[in-house]
Formats: C-alpha cells, sequence, structure tokens
C-alpha cells in the first residue's frame, strides 16, 4: 500500500505544470509533489527556492520524490511561464462591486472541460501561503480558477488547494483529441505578443489613467476564455496593432 508503481503517466500530463511562487514552507512543497504524482503530474516548477529540499519537505512528498528531484527551480514567475500557452492562476480571496472586474473565475471541473484536446503548455500557478497572488501576479494570467469553500473561512491549505485542482483535472479530463479541438492554445510567444500589443493598444487610446488596467485586463480576460486558436489570433492581432497605431499616430 503507497508504493510508487511502475505505470505510464496519463496523456494529459505532458501538457500540465503546477508553479508554485514563493511557497513559505518546506512541508508544503513536499505535499505538493506528492498530490500533483497522485493525480499523474509531475512538472513542478518552484520560484524563489533554492532547491535544497529540507528532510520536511522529502518526508511529505512519500514516494513522490522523483516530483521533487526534478523540478525546475527559478527566479521569477515570469521565466516559469515562459514555455507555456496559458498561465491559470488561483486565488481564494472573494471580492465584491468593481473590483470583481480583475476576478472572473472558473470553478476547478471547468478547467479540464473547457481544455480538452488542446496543444500547449498550461500552467496551474499557486500564491504563497496565507497572501496567495499578487493583482500583479494575477492579471499576467490568462484565466482564474478559485475553489469554492465555505465563506467563513474560504482560504485552503496550499497543499490541500493543489490536491483539489490535480484531482479535478484527473477526474475530468478527456485524452482523446475530437477532430477540430486541436491547435488552440497559442504558441508562447504568440501569446506574448497578444498580451504586448492589447497593452500598447490600451496605453495609447483616449481614456482616464486609472482605468487603463481595467481595460487591459478585461480585454485580456474575454480574448482568452474563447480559447482562440492561432489563426484567429494573427487576426485579432491585426486589429489590435491597427487599431494602437492610429491612436499612437494622433
Amino acid at each position: 500500500m503507497g508504493d510508487r508503481r511502475s505505470q505510464d503517466l496519463p496523456t494529459f500530463s505532458q501538457n500540465v505544470c503546477v508553479v508554485l511562487v514563493r511557497p513559505e514552507h518546506d512541508g508544503n512543497i513536499g505535499a505538493v509533489a506528492r498530490s500533483m504524482l497522485n493525480f499523474g503530474i509531475n512538472d513542478l516548477r518552484v520560484v524563489g527556492r533554492d532547491g535544497n529540499w529540507s528532510e520536511e519537505a522529502r518526508r511529505r512528498a512519500k514516494n513522490a520524490q522523483e516530483v521533487l528531484d526534478g523540478a525546475k527551480v527559478i527566479n521569477t514567475f515570469e521565466e516559469a511561464i515562459a514555455d507555456c500557452s496559458l498561465v491559470v492562476g488561483t486565488s481564494g480571496k472573494r471580492e465584491e462591486g468593481e473590483r470583481t472586474v480583475k476576478r472572473h473565475f472558473l470553478l476547478p471541473e471547468e478547467l479540464p472541460e473547457r481544455l480538452s484536446g488542446i496543444e500547449g503548455r498550461v500552467a496551474i500557478v499557486f500564491g504563497p501561503e496565507g497572501k496567495g497572488l499578487l493583482n500583479e501576479q494575477l492579471s499576467m494570467c490568462d484565466l482564474l480558477v478559485t475553489i469554492p469553500t465555505w465563506e467563513g473561512y474560504p482560504i485552503l491549505n496550499l497543499s490541500h488547494a493543489v490536491s483539489i485542482i490535480c484531482f479535478s483535472w484527473y477526474v475530468n479530463s478527456d485524452t482523446t483529441n475530437p477532430p477540430g479541438t486541436g491547435g488552440r492554445l497559442l504558441d508562447p510567444k504568440l501569446r506574448d505578443k497578444l498580451r504586448f500589443e492589447a497593452k500598447r493598444l490600451v496605453e495609447s487610446m483616449p481614456t482616464k489613467d486609472h482605468k487603463r488596467k481595467g481595460i487591459e485586463d478585461t480585454l485580456l480576460r474575454v480574448l482568452f476564455r474563447g480559447l482562440p486558436k492561432d489563426d484567429e489570433i494573427h487576426r485579432i492581432l491585426g486589429i489590435l496593432t491597427q487599431a494602437a497605431d492610429s491612436f499612437e499616430q494622433t
């Protein structure tokens, strides 16, 4: 019982990585590694740690030592997601009123369904214990997901949150690729180009400065929720680029 069996990882795991941004507790890193392998995911990326895992991390990882040993230790969030076509941020913060413009959440079980049959790597990003991801980090994510919890105590332990997301991905994933569903994730460089042109458009358009960030976030959220294909993105980029050029020339 509890042994690591010699069995191939699920097909979907090749396209999923878990990113921990500056986790504070070694035990949670080990527990995350165990939770990931429980559900067939082994690509762990840790931002802001040195990679010298403590005995506590090793102990909590149990038979998922391979996940810890293979973890990529990275200095910045930007580096951690550089090869990813879609970045999914997680948050338990609940806000109301106008501030919800930045927080249009999916539920965990919706992610595999929305992203079934895709090409490209998806990063699922978790912030540090207590604070979670900062607003500027959430703005760098293309989709947001939250775990429904009781409002009286909504914030989960880091490893528990990873377990729920990985479980939802595992039980809801369709590893087959039906006709017409391929190619729905962007090449990482094309993703960066889209975000750059959207930012350039918003910065050049005539509006009040304090509204620019909200407009940019909303534009990107709407675009990425549709999971456009590369050819569709090229058309959208043409519109964004021409519009930004026109505003800059006025």
